[in-house]
């Protein structure tokens, strides 16, 4: 497991603004934190640096691209040996249908979310990609109806109980 990296009032108010647009100018994240664009800029590539911010994403909608029925399949893989691992996670990674990919603990080793066409790609799907592999022992297919995107990512507060910086109270939170 990583380290956790130190962040000031700063960097948390740049993390949670790029959260929110990572396409904010450092013109104006600068403004929006208080410190000058040089400083924004040096704050960021330390951020950048030390691993806290990954890379930028770009979000697609997937009904719009075709894929309106998404799905989360849970897969138990027996039996779970990493020289089975490391196969079966490629081959599931380079699907088309596949957005995200999970190890888990628990009765299920997996956990894909997939989007697909509708139900009949979906079935093709499990059938010949997944219950079709000699180590996947069982599929449970659940239907996605709504999601919704949660708000940015930040550490815990350091005391608890204390008010934290991404209280709904705190002004840096409310973004104004």
């Amino acid at each position: 497991m990583a380290d956790s990296v130190a962040l000031d009032p700063v960097d948390l108010d740049i993390l949670r603004l790029l959260q929110n647009d990572a396409r904010t100018t450092y013109r104006d994240l600068a403004a929006q934190v208080g410190v000058a664009p040089s400083t924004c800029l040096d704050r960021v590539t330390r951020l950048r640096r030390s691993g806290v911010i990954l890379g930028h994403q770009l979000r697609l909608d997937p009904a719009r691209m075709g894929r309106g029925l998404e799905a989360l399949l849970s897969v138990q893989v027996r039996p779970h040996r990493r020289e089975l691992i490391g196969p079966f996670v490629e081959r599931i990674r380079a699907l088309p249908e596949s957005r995200a990919l999970f190890h888990l603990t628990g009765p299920d080793d997996y956990l894909v979310h997939v989007a697909v066409t509708g139900t009949a790609d979906l079935q093709r799907l499990v059938i010949d990609e997944f219950t079709s592999r000699r180590e996947v022992a069982r599929v449970e297919t659940r239907l996605i109806f709504q999601q919704w995107e949660c708000g940015p990512l930040l550490p815990p507060s350091s005391t608890p109980g204390s008010p934290s910086a991404s209280s709904p109270l705190s002004p840096s939170a409310s973004g104004g």
